[in-house]
């Protein structure tokens, strides 16, 4: 794994970690950007959608419209890999205890 892909699969992680810590499962991407900047990671907006695009395409999260803005909310096996349960390919995996 290279620096770059290491980077995405942290940042894919950060995301379902925020959203599984969230009571609703959910967040919209303005939140999910600021949460990644409290982790270290500066992304832009566009990069934020990009992020989600991958991780609906991997069945993790589900996306909504509302508005201009996407809200993301957590599925069923995007829990799992937050809890690191199951191995998701391009998803940091948790550290134990995290």
């Amino acid at each position: 794994m290279n620096y770059r892909e290491l980077l995405e699969a942290d940042r894919r992680l950060v995301i379902l970690k925020a959203l599984a810590e969230d009571p609703g499962y959910s967040h919209n991407e303005s939140v999910l950007q600021s949460v990644l900047d409290l982790f270290g990671h500066r992304v832009s907006r566009d990069q934020v959608r990009t992020l989600l695009s991958w991780l609906a395409e991997q069945g993790l999260v589900e996306l909504d419209r509302v508005s201009s803005c996407l809200v993301a909310r957590l599925s069923a096996r995007g829990g799992e890999v937050a809890a690191g349960r199951t191995v998701v390919p391009g998803v940091k995996r948790p550290a134990p205890g995290n």
